[in-house]
């Protein structure tokens, strides 16, 4: 019996399936997808990084809700990939973190994993837990709900 490859997506997969763009897109790549169940971000923190500018000067570290968001558009991805639609089909809305903790300092230099894995699924709310490791050390880890909805019509206020 032969295994199905685990998906990845690369950085124009990751903008169909989102509507972040840089500065706020926070991941390069995704790997080891499994729909509705998983996947991994990937993230490389480079010192042109906007937020170095004032996160530390002399000491940059990458903010701790940078990689909670990085770490939720990682599920966001996920979630969207899993239901086949593109950005403009849905959105998907940041409902709530909690147990967030951070670990280790994330520095410029450093290659982000972000490790997704949904808890729980009831549409059109997700539940994810969250784990963010640098050369395999546990930097940030989290759990946070999101929900899928239709967007906005642009008319409406």
């Amino acid at each position: 019996m032969t295994e199905k490859p685990l998906e990845t997506a690369d950085i124009r997969r990751l903008m169909e399936l989102l509507p972040h763009r840089p500065p706020m897109l926070l991941i390069d790549r995704m790997t080891d997808i499994v729909p509705n169940v998983s996947a991994t971000g990937v993230k490389a923190i480079s010192m042109n990084e906007p937020c170095f500018v004032g996160h530390f000067p002399g000491y940059p570290i990458f903010p701790g809700v940078l990689i909670i968001e990085a770490m939720a558009q990682t599920a966001g991805a996920l979630v969207m990939h899993s239901i086949d639609a593109k950005a403009g089909d849905k959105i998907v809305y940041f409902m709530g973190i909690d147990k967030a903790r951070f670990r280790h300092p994330v520095m410029p230099g450093d290659l982000l994993l972000l490790q997704v894995k949904m808890q729980k699924a009831r549409m059109p709310v997700w539940r994810f837990a969250g784990e963010a490791y640098v050369n395999g050390k546990l930097c940030a880890e989290a759990e946070f709900t999101a929900m899928i909805a239709e967007p906005r019509d642009k008319t409406d206020n």
